[in-house]
């Protein structure tokens, strides 16, 4: 998934998904917990990635699951967009995110991220430098 799209939420909280990423997640998926460089924002999981995040959490001995790594699957939600691509959104998560009205759905190679637009150009502002950017092919291996 890649790109980024300006979005509102209608007064049912309820996102349009943008069609370029309407193929990408499919006919369900999943939306909870999120953060980027220590900003809150919610991210989207295909049904298959979250899948493989519930069987990995699962594999974990007691002893290895923290009350933390619980909190994403306490705090997600199952999204079935409807006839209109449009999907709800609880409550506690766009509080979680500060999210009221406006937002940016953002690609992120196999997850999306929903961000309060405000909050989002303040990342991009931080973020948007030659050495970070440097930094992040280099960590890709570019």
């Amino acid at each position: 998934m890649i790109g980024k799209y300006p979005a509102k939420l209608d007064d049912k909280n309820r996102l349009f998904v943008p069609a370029k990423l309407r193929n990408e997640l499919g006919e369900d998926f999943y939306v909870t917990l999120g953060f980027n460089c220590g900003r809150r924002c919610l991210t989207v999981y295909t049904a298959a990635d979250w899948q493989k995040m519930s069987e990995n959490y699962n594999n974990l001995s007691i002893y290895q699951r923290s009350d933390a790594t619980g909190l994403i699957f306490m705090n997600a939600s199952q999204c079935t967009p409807d006839k209109q691509f449009r999907f709800g959104l609880p409550q506690f998560l766009l509080d979680y995110a500060g999210i009221t009205r406006d937002v940016v759905i953002v690609g992120r190679a196999g997850q999306a991220d929903i961000w309060d637009s405000e909050a989002f150009k303040a990342y991009e502002a931080e973020n948007l430098t030659p050495e970070k950017l440097l930094a992040s092919l280099e960590a890709i291996g570019l």
